[in-house]
């Protein structure tokens, strides 16, 4: 019942970012709990070791007062959506690695809970290979359209067919009944041998 209550920190569902050298970069992250807040604490920091950040929002609603402890760090989150993010500015290389958003609640005997997002810096982002999709999706849409095409063809050639199984069947029949006497057909007008 306690761990359904507990405060929890996220950083989403993607938890590595990959961004080219130089560029600025948003690391989310954002907390909820049950039972609500009192006196937030929370922190950013990079690779356990450097603080970037640290703030409290005094209680839901409030906004965040916070301290920052690195230049290019600045804090975007808002208390309103459960938001404490941060805009990490002019990356570089050796700002690769791993950056923890921590949270602690003393409304709930002081709950803590932290996320890990990892951070890779590149020259420039790669290009996704799409070749194989390319090559599976026209194979499939393909395969779809000649199954229409042949359900159109067999559409077309029974639609003829019954035409002329039609035009068959209504002058056969006339001829049926005129030599088999049946009633209604022209073997009734013939007249009674005599006796």
């Amino acid at each position: 019942m306690w761990g359904a209550q507990a405060l929890e920190v996220s950083v989403g569902k993607v938890t590595t970012i990959e961004a080219v050298n130089g560029s600025t970069v948003l690391m989310p992250c954002t907390y909820s709990s049950c039972i609500g807040i009192m006196n937030l604490e929370f922190h950013w920091s990079y690779n356990k070791t450097e603080m970037l950040m640290t703030g409290m929002i005094p209680m839901e609603g409030k906004e965040a007062r916070v301290n920052i402890q690195n230049e290019r760090v600045e804090f975007v989150g808002t208390s309103k959506t459960s938001n404490i993010s941060i805009i990490f500015k002019n990356i570089t290389f050796e700002d690769q690695g791993d950056y923890i958003c921590f949270g602690k609640n003393p409304k709930e005997k002081n709950r803590n809970h932290s996320a890990t997002l990892t951070l890779i810096v590149v020259d420039e982002l790669r290009e996704v290979d799409n070749t194989l999709t390319v090559i599976i999706m026209s194979v499939v849409g393909a395969v779809i359209g000649l199954i229409v095409l042949i359900m159109a063809i067999k559409s077309l050639v029974l639609r003829l067919f019954q035409d002329k199984n039609k035009e068959c069947l209504v002058s056969s029949s006339g001829n049926d009944n005129t030599e088999n006497g049946l009633s209604g057909s022209k073997a009734d007008d013939k007249p009674k041998p005599k006796a």
